[in-house]
């Protein structure tokens, strides 16, 4: 079916972390194709990185649902850039006929990334490579030449703690931000709760649900200390230090971009005292 599309469309089907992690990925295809990039997926986390993309749209409207169905058909594009999981190539069979150019698939993360209950974490890897890396090496099979995109450090006096629900028992608890936060202001640490949208939390905290705020919010910098999830991703791409305890995933494969601290349960020591220590070495690294 021939229309007037000259854009690349990517698409990238992810969560709030994945997206962060691709970022490098966005940044290599704008520079290879030029100001052409639209941008399929959910809207919310695409439009934290639009400087790579001439339009984005979110994937729930009807118009993308020829994508997905095998009973319709929809317009072509130049070229098609999915960024996901296609583990039996079924997506890939059906929108290389949407791709006037040859498809590119970048495999989202390595097979044994994920946690299983029966191994250690990353063992059924044959190598430990952190998420950014291995979407870039896959650029050169298409002749694209991979960048990756900066993360300028955001040096602040601030600790925002991110305390969520623990819905596995791996995750360090709500109650222990709490107390951290009351350890690091009793040393005069200038240290605020963040709230998640589904957490009550006691005292004050500070309640963002806007993502275009948030990113505000990260503005003046700082150390965000939570568990392993979006928002730390998030901020480590905004230029947040992150101190990020993990459970089930490996932090050499998952950790936050730019400047950060990777804590294991079960592995490492992860006392209220140990991760305060952490913070107040951090700040003194920052000048603070």
């Amino acid at each position: 079916m021939q229309n007037n599309y000259d854009d690349i469309l990517v698409v990238h089907l992810g969560g709030l972390g994945d997206i962060c992690l691709a970022e490098s990925v966005f940044l290599s295809l704008c520079r290879h194709f030029g100001n052409r990039l639209a941008g399929l997926g959910n809207r919310r986390f695409l439009d934290l990185f639009s400087m790579h993309f001439t339009k984005t749209f979110g994937v729930e409207s009807r118009h993308w649902l020829y994508l997905f169905s095998e009973k319709m058909s929809g317009p072509d594009w130049r070229r098609i850039a999915f960024i996901g999981k296609d583990r039996r190539g079924n997506i890939r069979r059906r929108w290389r006929s949407y791709s006037r150019e040859e498809l590119i698939f970048i495999d989202m993360y390595p097979e044994g990334s994920f946690p299983d209950p029966e191994k250690p974490l990353g063992s059924a890897l044959e190598e430990k490579i952190y998420i950014e890396e291995y979407q870039l090496r896959q650029l050169k099979a298409f002749g694209i030449e991979p960048a990756q995109a900066a993360v300028i450090p955001k040096k602040g006096s601030r600790v925002i703690l991110y305390p969520e629900k623990s819905f596995t028992k791996g995750k360090w608890a709500p109650e222990n931000f709490i107390a951290l936060k009351e350890l690091l202001a009793a040393d005069g640490v200038d240290a605020v709760l963040m709230k998640p949208p589904d957490l009550d939390l006691p005292g004050i905290s500070v309640a963002i649900q806007d993502l275009a705020e948030v990113k505000e919010f990260f503005g003046p910098g700082g150390i965000f200390v939570s568990n392993d999830s979006g928002m730390a991703h998030f901020a480590g791409a905004c230029g947040l230090a992150t101190v990020t305890v993990f459970a089930d995933f490996d932090p050499a494969i998952w950790h936050s971009r730019g400047l950060n601290i990777s804590l294991q349960l079960n592995v490492d020591d992860v006392s209220m005292e140990t991760v305060g220590n952490m913070i107040r070495n951090a700040l003194k690294k920052q000048g603070r």
